[in-house]
């Protein structure tokens, strides 16, 4: 919704012709810029463009002084049509603006360090609080000078509730930030019940699945399936599937013995003894 038509179309046909400067005026004095979505600085683009549209038309130029000269703008019917349908438009509007502050709480609170979140909404708190009272200030001098009618000291009066809500609603979050837990370092693992690797026997080695005893030898001492009682010696004592024995003697399928010579002594299709002697002991297929 263009917010600033609707306050250029809505001066004139309040007040009659105008030209820019005025309207500008108007608009700084109500300071619509601040609490209305008003654009004060589009304000003179907006008039061209609705005279192009058909909505305002010049009745006259002016010229004070050396001032340069100042076209008078007027609202015309299809202006009056336009403005009918924005305000429409606007009051019975529900729509609410995106909420950053939300936002930011609910996905991004946990990241933040808890002193540094609570001085930025501290900050954020003083700023209403002092917009609360400077529109409670500015409302009461503009009806004391007779600018304000009632209606819009009543719309002045809206922001200072939201400005005062909102001081309100900080002040309640402050109390739940400080009952809410600290920020706590996670532990090491060396703190974790049951030993460094959470062992629940608590055993140094922390014995993995596969090893109920932990009886491994050796720097890792883990008992893979097919090795229940742990009794492989070695660096690993690692005990595949159909080779009870044996340091590393692997015993892939076609090799039921797997026997344990040579240093790997893997037992490949065709050769079901799994001899081959040597530093790598593989037969291939024949």
């Amino acid at each position: 919704m263009n917010l600033t038509r609707l306050m250029v179309l809505g001066t004139l046909d309040q007040y009659g012709p105008r030209h820019g400067h005025e309207i500008r005026r108007i608009a700084e004095v109500t300071n619509v810029g601040e609490w209305g979505g008003v654009s004060v600085g589009a304000l003179y683009r907006e008039l061209r463009t609705m005279e192009g549209e058909g909505l305002v038309e010049t009745v006259r130029t002016e010229r004070v002084g050396r001032r340069p000269a100042r076209t008078v703008y007027a609202i015309t019917s299809e202006g009056s049509l336009e403005l009918s349908m924005l305000t429409e438009q606007a009051i019975r509007s529900t729509h609410l603006p995106p909420d950053p502050l939300g936002v930011g709480l609910s996905f991004a609170e946990t990241g933040a360090d808890r002193e540094e979140l609570a001085s930025w909404l501290h900050s954020r708190r003083e700023m209403f609080a002092l917009r609360m009272t400077e529109l409670e200030v500015d409302r009461q001098r503009l009806e004391a000078r007779g600018v304000l009618d009632p209606l819009r000291a009543a719309v002045m009066y809206r922001g200072q509730l939201h400005a005062e809500t909102e001081v309100r609603w900080h002040d309640e979050l402050a109390k739940i930030l400080a009952e809410l837990p600290g920020n706590e370092p996670a532990g090491d693992l060396a703190d974790q019940p049951g030993g460094e690797h959470g062992d629940p026997a608590g055993s140094p080695d922390g014995a993995p699945p596969g090893d109920p005893v932990g009886e491994l030898p050796g720097k890792a001492g883990r008992n893979p399936p097919g090795n229940p009682a742990g009794e492989l010696p070695g660096k690993t004592g690692r005990n595949l599937a159909g080779d009870p024995a044996g340091k590393a003697g692997r015993n892939l399928p076609g090799g039921s013995a797997g026997g344990p010579a040579g240093k790997a002594g893997r037992n490949l299709p065709g050769n079901p003894a799994g001899g081959l002697a040597g530093r790598t002991g593989r037969q291939g297929a024949r």
